[in-house]
């Protein structure tokens, strides 16, 4: 698992000088952060996939993985990769899949699609202080439930996420110790 993941993932350095991930400074120099185990790479992909359904592009989405990382002391190269699931292909659904557990905890439903306020295609044209109104009334409409349901996704996600790998790295590990064990036995 380790040549795997090794071949794959950025150096040290180039992770340290990223323009983002800089700022952590003499924080990133932690060993935990670096290494491959089972505790670390499991860590790691729960930190990616929590940071990945916070709302903003890669670069936000990079450094809370990285904040995630230095603070729990897990694999920072694994969390900045796995943030990647979120992006231009899976954010339709995943959001869509937030707002509806959202509403389904919170309760606030939209009954019908004209409960939706209106946008007007003239907006686009228009200055900042004209969005604001339609922009504030999205957030009333949509805000809570997608939130709430972001949160829990991403809780439900990371939690998920952490199990997995722990149990396919366990498994991994048992499988190569009986193929050790079965070549060893076979060649006296």
């Amino acid at each position: 698992m380790r040549k795997f993941f090794r071949k794959y993932l950025p150096s040290h350095e180039n992770i340290r000088q990223n323009r983002f991930v800089s700022f952590f400074g003499t924080l990133l120099y932690h060993h935990n952060l670096w290494h491959l185990h089972r505790r670390s790479v499991a860590g790691g992909v729960a930190a990616g996939l929590f940071a990945g359904l916070i709302p903003g592009s890669n670069p936000v989405q990079f450094f809370f993985a990285t904040l995630f990382s230095v603070i729990f002391k897990v694999n920072l190269p694994i969390a900045v990769f796995v943030t990647l699931y979120s992006n231009p292909f899976t954010i339709v659904p995943l959001y869509i899949t937030a707002y509806t557990l959202g509403s389904w905890v919170t309760g606030s439903k939209i009954s019908h699609p004209d409960d939706l306020p209106s946008i007007e295609p003239g907006l686009l044209d228009k200055h900042l202080s004209e969005w604001i109104p339609v922009l504030t009334d999205y957030l009333v409409t949509f805000g809570k439930p997608l939130i709430t349901g972001l949160f829990l996704l991403a809780t439900l996600l990371s939690v998920t996420g952490y199990f997995t790998i722990r149990i396919l790295w366990r498994y991994y590990v048992i499988h190569a110790w009986q193929k050790r064990a079965r070549r060893n036995h076979s060649n006296p």
